[in-house]
C-alpha cells in the first residue's frame, strides 16, 4: 500500500503523487538531468522502489536516449529537468518524438508565478515551449493545500493517455515549485485530508483508467477499398516504418493474397530479415534502371506505414501514371510529399491488412512479381561478387558485412545522411537483425549515439550503430551514457573527414565553395574520445580487418567503437562503380 504519511512538506507530497501515478500507468523509466528546482520530482523517483532511474548530465542527449528507449521498448519514458535552458535542450528530441509518434512524458520544473518575467535567475518562459510538437500541455500550479490532491493524479492520467492514444507523442507538464525543494521537514505539516484518496491508496491502480480504441472501417468502406484494390492490375506494396512483428506478418499475408511485390524500406523490419518471396529487397537498385519497372507498367500503389528512404522511389512515382495511390497510417497527418495519394486510410496497418483480406479474392502468381524477384537476386549476386576478395571497405562491402555477420538476435540503429542510405541500397538479408531504429522523423544528424543507446536498453539485446563522423562529433557527450548499458553495443563510425553525403549533391560541382562550406572538413579521429569515456576502440582500413574486428566486438560485453578510415572521393567513386555494375547486370551485360 502506498503511504503518504511520511511526507515532509507539500512539495515532497506532490512529487510522490506524480511519480507514483506515472508508475501505476506503466511509466517506470525515468531519465533525469541533475538540477535543483526539479528536486521534489527527483527525490520522489529515488524513494520509489519501482522506479528505474537513468541519470545524464546533458539534457539534449538524455532526451534522445529517452526517445530511443521508447522506440524499441514501445513504452513511454519520462524526462525530468530543472528550469531554464535545461528545458530548451529537450526540444530537438521532442520534435523527433512528435514526428515519429513516440510517447514521451516531459516533467519540467519551473519557478513560481511571482518570479516569472522578473529577471529572476534561471527563469525563462516555459509555458508551451514545445508548441504544437507536444500533444498535451499543462502548467501545474505550485503545490498548495487549496488544490485537491486528486487534481494532481488526474492530470497525470490525462497526460499519459494523450501520450499513448491513437495519435501518440510527447506530452509536457510544467511543474512550478516554491522553496523548499529538498525533503526538509516543515513544522506542523500534515498531508491533509487523504480521505478522497482512500480508494487509490489501498490499491496499485491509477486513479483514472482510460480505454484505448482501434479506429475501424465499416463493411461498406472495406468493400469500396477492396474494389479499388481489385481495379489495380499490376500493383506495388510500398512499406515504410512498421511498429512491430505483427504488422510485418500481416503485410506479407496481404501481399500473398494480392500477389504484389513488396518494396520494403530499410526501417520496415522486412528489408533486412525477411526471406519472403514477395519482398523485393533491392528495389532501390532496380530503380537504377527505371525502364525495368516501366515495362511492367505498374498502375497502383498500396503504401503501408511511414515514408521510404529511397529518393529513387519518389522520382519513379513522379513519372508514372497510377490509377490509385492508397496510404494506410495510424494517424491523421498528411504523408504525401508528391501529392499523389488518392485514398488515405487512418487505422493501424495490422487492422487494415486483417480487415481487407476477407473482401479480396486470392490472385494467381504473376510474372510481374517473379521477374522483379529474380532481378533483385541478380543485384545480390553482384554485391556478393564485389565482397569476395574485396580488400577495401567500399559502401557496398561495408553494408553487406554489417548486415550479414551477426549470428545472434541483434538490433541495428542507423544514422541519417549516408549511413541509412548505403544500408538501404546494399545491405543483405539476415534473420538475426531483429529490429531497425533510425531518427527519420525530422531526419537530423543530432542525438544519434544517445538514441542508439536508449534503443539498445529498450530492446534488451545487442545492437549495432552505423554513423558518420559529423553525426558522431555532434553527439560526443552521449558516449557517457554507454557505461550504463547491460548489452553489447558496436558503434561503427565512417570517418571520411567531413560530410560525405554532400559529394552526391549538385553543390559538389562547385569546388570554390564545396570543401570549406559544405563538406566541413576536419582532422579528428575518435581513439582519444573512446579512451576518455573508457570504451573499447579499434581502427580498421580493410574489409578483412573490419570483418574480424566486428565479429569480435559482437561477442564482447560493453561498448566498442570501430572507426573506419575512409576517403570521401574514393567512397563516391566506389559507390558509382557499384551502381554501374548493377546497371550492367540488370541489362544482362556483365560489366568487364
Amino acid at each position: 500500500m502506498f503511504d503518504l504519511r511520511d511526507t515532509k512538506n507539500i512539495n515532497h507530497l506532490w512529487g510522490k503523487l506524480i511519480i507514483e501515478e506515472l508508475i501505476r500507468l506503466g511509466v517506470e523509466h525515468f531519465c533525469i538531468a541533475p538540477g535543483s528546482r526539479s528536486g521534489p520530482l527527483v527525490v520522489a523517483v529515488a524513494e520509489n522502489r519501482r522506479a528505474k532511474s537513468f541519470i545524464h548530465f546533458d539534457e539534449r542527449g538524455l532526451a534522445y536516449y529517452a526517445l530511443g528507449y521508447a522506440a524499441s521498448s514501445g513504452k513511454p519514458a519520462c524526462l525530468i529537468a530543472t528550469s531554464g535552458t535545461a528545458v530548451a535542450n529537450f526540444f530537438p528530441a521532442i520534435i523527433e518524438a512528435s514526428k515519429k509518434k513516440l510517447p514521451l512524458i516531459i516533467l519540467t520544473a519551473d519557478r513560481p508565478p511571482e518570479l516569472r518575467n522578473t529577471g529572476a535567475n534561471q527563469t525563462i518562459d516555459q509555458v508551451k515551449i514545445f508548441g504544437d510538437y507536444a500533444r498535451f500541455f499543462f502548467d501545474l500550479p505550485c503545490p498548495t493545500k487549496e488544490i485537491p490532491l486528486e487534481t494532481v493524479v488526474t492530470t497525470i492520467d490525462q497526460a499519459v493517455y494523450r501520450a499513448r492514444a491513437n495519435f501518440p507523442g510527447p506530452v509536457h507538464i510544467n511543474c512550478m515549485f516554491r522553496e523548499p525543494l529538498a525533503p526538509i521537514p516543515e513544522k506542523g505539516f500534515t498531508p491533509g485530508n487523504l480521505k478522497p484518496l482512500s480508494r487509490w491508496l489501498k490499491n496499485s491502480l491509477p486513479w483514472t483508467r482510460y480505454t484505448f480504441y482501434e479506429k475501424s472501417l465499416s463493411s461498406e468502406e472495406l468493400k469500396n477499398l477492396a474494389q479499388e484494390l481489385s481495379a489495380i492490375k499490376r500493383g506495388i506494396i510500398a512499406v515504410g516504418k512498421l511498429r512491430n512483428e505483427e504488422e510485418e506478418k500481416n503485410v506479407l499475408i496481404l501481399a500473398r493474397i494480392l500477389q504484389w511485390p513488396v518494396f520494403a524500406d530499410i526501417t520496415s523490419g522486412l528489408r533486412l530479415k525477411s526471406n519472403d518471396e514477395m519482398v523485393i529487397h533491392y528495389f532501390d537498385q532496380l530503380l537504377l534502371e527505371p525502364a525495368l519497372l516501366a515495362r511492367y507498367k505498374p498502375d497502383g500503389v498500396l503504401h503501408l506505414g511511414g515514408r521510404l528512404t529511397s529518393s529513387r522511389w519518389y522520382e519513379f512515382i513522379k513519372k508514372i501514371t497510377l490509377i490509385s495511390y492508397i496510404t494506410v497510417l495510424n494517424h491523421p497527418l498528411r504523408n504525401d510529399p508528391l501529392h499523389r495519394v488518392t485514398t488515405r486510410i487512418e487505422c493501424s496497418v495490422s487492422y487494415f491488412c486483417g480487415a481487407i483480406k476477407q473482401f479480396l479474392k486470392q490472385r494467381k502468381r504473376n510474372n510481374f512479381t517473379a521477374q522483379l524477384k529474380k532481378a533483385s537476386e541478380r543485384v545480390q549476386q553482384c554485391l556478393l561478387a564485389e565482397i569476395n576478395g574485396a580488400a577495401s571497405l567500399t559502401p557496398g562491402v561495408l553494408a553487406q558485412r554489417i548486415s550479414t555477420l551477426p549470428s545472434q538476435e541483434t538490433g541495428i540503429f542507423l544514422a541519417n545522411s549516408m549511413s541509412i542510405r548505403i544500408m538501404d541500397m546494399f545491405a543483405g538479408v539476415n534473420k538475426n537483425l531483429c529490429r531497425v531504429g533510425a531518427n527519420r522523423g525530422s531526419s537530423g544528424i543530432d542525438g544519434t549515439i544517445a538514441s542508439a543507446i536508449g534503443f539498445t536498453n529498450g530492446l534488451g539485446k545487442p545492437c549495432v550503430v552505423l554513423i558518420g563522423d559529423l553525426a558522431f562529433l555532434h553527439d560526443l557527450n552521449s558516449l557517457a551514457l554507454a557505461k550504463e548499458l547491460k548489452y553489447p553495443l558496436v558503434i561503427i563510425v565512417i570517418n571520411d573527414r567531413g560530410g560525405g553525403i554532400f559529394s552526391f549533391l549538385p553543390i559538389a560541382a562547385f569546388p570554390s565553395v564545396f570543401e570549406k562550406y559544405f563538406a566541413a572538413p576536419h582532422t579528428f579521429s575518435f581513439e582519444l574520445a573512446a579512451g576518455m569515456f573508457q570504451i573499447a576502440y579499434a581502427r580498421v582500413t580493410t574489409a578483412r580487418e573490419f570483418a574480424d574486428t566486428y565479429r569480435g566486438a559482437l561477442e564482447k560485453k560493453g561498448t566498442t567503437i570501430i572507426e573506419i578510415e575512409a576517403n570521401r572521393d574514393e567512397n563516391y567513386k566506389a559507390l558509382q562503380t557499384s551502381q554501374n555494375t548493377i546497371r550492367a547486370c540488370l541489362r544482362g551485360r556483365p560489366k568487364k
